[in-house]
């Protein structure tokens, strides 16, 4: 009913830049908020960025200054601009959104897509 999907990862050097993509699509009357979760092998999930429906924007510490959050909203696609990556930003990287989904009534509901991996690596 509703996907999400992710593109854009891939193998970069340090010090490179990449661009992630997340395309929400389905049934969704709005969405509330947007954002970009990673996972090293052995490690937990962890939060990197989210932007909400009015453009506000957040980030973890270890990525203030290099990740960059945006989104379209007519496209329901954010984005994820990375530079000055480092071998420890090595994840599979998901997104996620909190979403109004037709049918499903008036409270925003959690969606994940599948991962886009990125390695950071010489």
């Amino acid at each position: 009913q509703v996907q999400l999907v992710e593109s854009g990862g891939g193998l970069v050097q340090p010090g490179g830049s990449l661009r992630l993509s997340c395309a929400a699509s389905g049934s969704i009357i709005s969405i509330k908020s947007m954002g970009w979760y990673r996972q090293a092998p052995g490690k937990q999930r962890e939060f990197v960025a989210v932007i909400t429906s009015g453009g506000r924007t957040r980030y973890a510490d270890s990525v203030k200054g290099r990740f960059t959050i945006s989104r379209d909203n007519a496209e329901n696609t954010v984005y994820l601009q990375m530079i000055s990556l480092k071998p420890e930003d090595t994840a599979l990287y998901y997104c996620n959104a909190g979403l109004l989904v037709k049918g499903l009534g008036y409270t925003p509901l959690d969606y994940w897509g599948q991962g886009t991996q990125v390695t950071v690596s010489s």
